[in-house]
């Protein structure tokens, strides 16, 4: 089979979010013998990438893409329609067998190239872009905006008639059928992680270390997080906040107001730090956290930093999102605390003193490697594009 992988992120290396999935879905494909014909925005040392992973990349270079670039939003919307030309450009001479895109950003290309080039259609959602604007202030993002954008990307699949649609969590497929989109052709595949590079860790823990991985967005550090963190670090000024991932404008405001209520609060941010090193950094912690805003996008997702926390044996404090909550909400190694900082810092301060047994934790992070390990969920995804093109 001749794919066409369209994607609005870089490809390597991974930048955060969903974009590490990319490399693990590459790798089955080219492992089952597939070739791959990559549509992104440029990136460094592309053409030794493209040998390392042998693959034929087709770059963007319109302009810059990025998920810390200037103007991102604006560029998101201008990017499908170049994407889909630069995929006709190139269709011209090479014949295509399937369209996967990944992101809803790329599966407004990918729905209307079902129409151009004739070809079965699967997209891949690894979050519900628009649902986390739930949490943006109305200046940024007015209602009546909101709520048509989140319409448009549920109407995709239907929209353009998509071969099949892969989910990141069981919500999210919810929320596609509930459109009227067939619900034979949802798939919720979840989100992976690379069990070779998050062994479990235990040696070096350190019971006064809270530490949070990602790539900070506004929705990520809203009130929640600050009035946690400010809780936690008056009741026990000695604990240290450890944020793995770059030090964006969301972490910069939310050490403002922190700072203003607990000014002797410690906070570290790593700045970027390669997926392969993550782990590393994660490992000094006693507890990771999660304390996302409600809204549609967090409840859809399949938080990539819990599965994280758990395959290193960290207990986890998250705030109770259902499409995490669906998976993990039995573990006695993650606790589901309330959309409240106040009680979200009771919990985790509960955790640290009185953390669950190593033995619960250990189960888990084997449950997780059997069941979201890359090669699993990247064999479904690809099963089911393989079905859709024969």
């Amino acid at each position: 089979m001749r794919l066409a992988l369209l994607t609005h992120e870089p490809f390597y290396p991974p930048s955060g979010g969903g974009s590490a999935e990319a490399v693990y879905l590459v790798n089955e494909f080219t492992r089952r013998g597939h070739e791959v014909h990559l549509f992104c925005p440029d990136f460094p040392d592309r053409e030794a990438a493209a040998a390392r992973f042998s693959i034929t990349v087709h770059p963007f270079t319109g302009w810059e893409m990025g998920r810390h670039t200037r103007l991102r939003s604006l560029k998101y919307l201008a990017y499908p329609g170049a994407l889909r030309r630069l995929v006709h450009r190139t269709a011209s001479d090479i014949s295509f067998d399937a369209v996967l895109s990944q992101h809803a950003i790329s599966a407004v290309a990918a729905g209307r190239l079902k129409a151009d080039l004739g070809v079965p259609v699967v997209m891949n959602f690894l979050d519900f872009l628009t649902g986390f604007m739930e949490s943006w202030p109305r200046w940024k993002m007015p209602r009546l905006l909101r709520r048509r954008l989140m319409a448009y990307e549920l109407s995709l699949p239907g929209r353009h008639n998509a071969d099949a649609v892969l989910t990141v969590s069981g919500e999210l497929a919810r929320r596609f059928a509930e459109t009227g989109y067939d619900a034979d052709r949802l798939h919720p595949i979840r989100y992976g992680y690379d069990a070779k590079l998050f062994p479990l860790l235990t040696a070096h823990r350190s019971p006064l270390t809270v530490a949070m991985h990602g790539s900070f967005d506004t929705h990520h550090l809203g009130p929640i997080a600050a009035r946690a963190i400010a809780d936690i670090a008056l009741a026990k000024p000695e604990i240290r906040f450890l944020f793995v991932g770059r030090e964006t404008d969301a972490v910069k405001n939310l050490a403002k107001r922190v700072r203003a209520d607990a000014p002797l609060v410690k906070l570290e941010c790593t700045g970027f730090v390669p997926y392969a090193e993550v782990a590393g950094r994660l490992g000094q912690a006693g507890v990771g956290i999660i304390p996302y805003e409600p809204s549609a996008g967090a409840h859809c997702a399949f938080v990539a930093k819990l599965v994280e926390y758990a395959a290193l044996g960290l207990p986890v404090v998250s705030t109770p999102l259902a499409g995490v909550k669906a998976f993990f909400g039995d573990e006695p190694s993650v606790r589901f605390s309330a959309f409240d900082g106040g009680q979200f810092a009771e919990d985790v301060l509960d955790v640290l003193v009185n953390p669950p047994p190593q033995a619960e934790s250990e189960r888990l992070a084997k449950r997780v490697a059997a069941e979201l390990d890359w090669p699993v969920i990247c064999a479904q995804a690809v099963d089911r594009l393989e079905a859709v093109a024969s």
